[in-house]
């Protein structure tokens, strides 16, 4: 196993020949055995062990074996206790989200801190197998059925291509020690008990069919990577961005077939999972949303508008009279100059003396009015917009600068006629949008 190990290595994970990277180790047999294969491959690594506290002195005890082992080796060791109850109540999650969470979490600090790259885990070709089972009996698309990634920019998993029985082969020729965990065959859990009661009735179904899942699995891999070049070459047609909006053209949605499909395909990435919602949408009127946790899609006339929810802001933002530079909600210099220069819609050039201070950047609301620049009378805000074709998300973002309750500026848009400059104007005050 060392040989092919080491191959393996060489052909695919060159990374981690060049690079120091981060161990994840329980202390079973699984990371254990990685540990002491990438040792003897002279890798540069470090080992983490997270003690969650879950088994009282056996948690301690695995926590001692990890320290242990990584002084046999002579490498780093990083090791760290949470409490993973306490954690998982606060959050109302499972043990074992509970855990992933917090050990990942951690990962991530260890590599940023120490700048190292890549973490690597113990997965193998059981746990690909495991996996692959309990997407099917939640359904799933392709992408639930191609299994474990064998590795992205910061994680590798070089074990992938090995069964558990090579592993315990390898510890046990090697007399390798290791800790075994109880909970592991508890049956209580769904992946032990496809562990334990499904995995080893189709190895009894068919005596390669470990093997055959694995070539079945590179098929899926291939198709997946044909079906995802299709799905990006037709975003690139359909998906137009605007700033930090998607325009998606509802009337070339439709056209694809079949549909469902192609909803979901187009818009996992961004989290939605309720499919019939999304479709839906596209003969809704003008105004529906939708929400993923990540994003929102709108229904804008002939166009849906996808957007990151953003976090909530503040309703206002005070300006006073000193200040030069305002840094939130958006960022704006003031300053006064002489004359008017360059006018883009970025830059409002006002008659200092009509302002009263302090100013606000405000949210847009219903029955806002102003009187825009260049028109007789007023018009209300809701109006403009409407005229100016001006979308949904956009309008949700729209700030605007206010004096004493009035619009001074539909901030970018336009500006109110009653703070215009006049040949009576002796103060210009200039207000600019950075960008």
């Amino acid at each position: 196993m060392y040989n092919r190990f080491k191959s393996h290595i060489d052909t695919n994970f060159p990374e981690l020949k060049k690079n120091k990277f981060l161990l994840a180790c329980s202390g079973g047999v699984d990371s254990v055995v990685l540990a002491h294969l990438c040792h003897a491959s002279n890798l540069d690594f470090a080992i983490a062990h997270c003690n969650f506290k879950l088994r009282a002195q056996e948690s301690d005890e695995d926590q001692s074996f990890v320290q242990n082992l990584a002084d046999d080796l002579k490498v780093d060791c990083f090791i760290t206790q949470f409490d993973t109850k306490k954690y998982a109540e606060e959050h109302k999650t499972s043990i074992q989200i509970a855990a992933r969470e917090l050990r990942y979490t951690w990962f991530a600090e260890i590599q940023k801190i120490n700048n190292i790259p890549i973490l690597t885990t113990a997965h193998h070709a059981d746990d690909d197998l495991e996996t692959f089972i309990i997407n099917l009996s939640r359904g799933t698309g392709i992408n639930g059925l191609t299994g474990i990634p064998k590795q992205n920019t910061s994680l590798a998993r070089p074990l992938l291509n090995f069964s558990r029985e090579q592993i315990l082969a390898f510890a046990n020729a090697q007399k390798i020690n290791w800790r075994e965990d109880a909970s592991n065959n508890d049956t209580k859990y769904l992946r032990n008990k496809v562990r334990h009661k499904i995995v080893p009735l189709l190895k009894e179904l068919h005596p390669t069919f470990l093997q055959n899942f694995l070539k079945t699995q590179e098929f899926l891999n291939q198709t997946a990577y044909v079906t995802e070049a299709h799905i990006e070459s037709l975003k690139e047609q359909i998906f137009v961005s605007d700033d930090d909006v998607i325009r998606i053209d509802v009337k070339k949605i439709k056209e694809l077939t079949p549909i469902k499909y192609y909803v979901h395909a187009l818009f996992n990435d961004y989290n939605f999972k309720e499919w019939d919602n999304v479709i839906d949408l596209l003969t809704a009127m003008s105004g529906k949303e939708i929400y993923s946790r990540t994003h929102k899609l709108v229904k804008d006339r002939d166009y849906l508008l996808l957007s990151k929810i953003e976090s909530e802001e503040n309703s206002s933002y005070k300006v006073q009279k000193n200040c030069t530079f305002l840094k939130e909600p958006i960022q704006i210099t003031i300053r006064e100059v002489k004359a008017l220069e360059q006018v883009t819609s970025d830059a409002l050039y006002v008659d200092k003396k009509t302002l009263k201070y302090p100013l606000v950047v405000r949210k847009w609301e219903e029955g806002d009015y102003f009187y825009p620049l260049g028109m007789k009378g007023k018009k209300k805000v809701a109006k403009f917009f409407k005229d100016e074709k001006i979308d949904i998300i956009s309008k949700q973002k729209q700030w605007l600068l206010c004096s004493d309750n009035k619009i001074v500026w539909v901030i970018g848009k336009r500006a109110d006629d009653r703070f215009k400059i006049t040949d009576a104007t002796k103060s210009i005050l200039k207000f600019e949008v950075i960008k």
